[in-house]
């Protein structure tokens, strides 16, 4: 049963994405499972990374990141050196929350919460543009987030 899910697996991983607090017995009793059904299953989708992770999603504006900032990377150079050099680098930098390769006008886009505008252009002076084989960047402030982090629809 590697890698196949059926309707249960489904429901297990629909209940977690939606709250990964639910204890066993909790999601036994959603998924209308036993709970050492619902362990095991839940073991076996962990064992086989249809769960990566479970963790909280804090609210930014609490912990003084209120500021999103979507940035467009452009490097010097289109060679596996220069990417793995730019990608070693960057997934150092804890304020960068994703940082994606994509095709189009940019080679990466990075996604990062900040404070403030100021605690951007800090960073950006000293850090993002210092990146290895960095050449442009193009800098998106965002100024409402319409939908972020939504669950996967499956």
């Amino acid at each position: 049963m590697t890698g196949e899910l059926d309707r249960i697996d489904l429901k297990i991983l629909r209940l977690l994405q939606k709250n990964g607090r639910l204890s066993n017995a909790e999601l036994a009793d959603k998924a209308g499972v036993s709970p050492a059904t619902c362990h095991r299953r839940t073991q076996r989708l962990f064992e086989e990374g249809f769960v990566k992770e479970v963790r909280a999603i804090v609210a930014p504006r609490k912990v003084g990141k209120g500021a999103l900032v979507m940035v467009g990377v452009v490097l010097d150079r289109s060679t596996p050196e220069s990417f793995a050099s730019f990608e070693q680098a960057i997934a150092k930098l804890k304020f960068v929350l994703d940082c994606h390769l994509v095709a189009g006008d940019f080679d990466y886009f990075l996604k990062i919460r900040v404070g403030d505008m100021e605690d951007f252009n800090r960073i950006h002076g000293e850090q993002l543009i210092a990146l290895p084989g960095v050449r442009q960047t193009r800098t998106f402030f965002v100024m409402k987030e319409v939908v972020d982090n939504a669950a996967l629809e499956f």
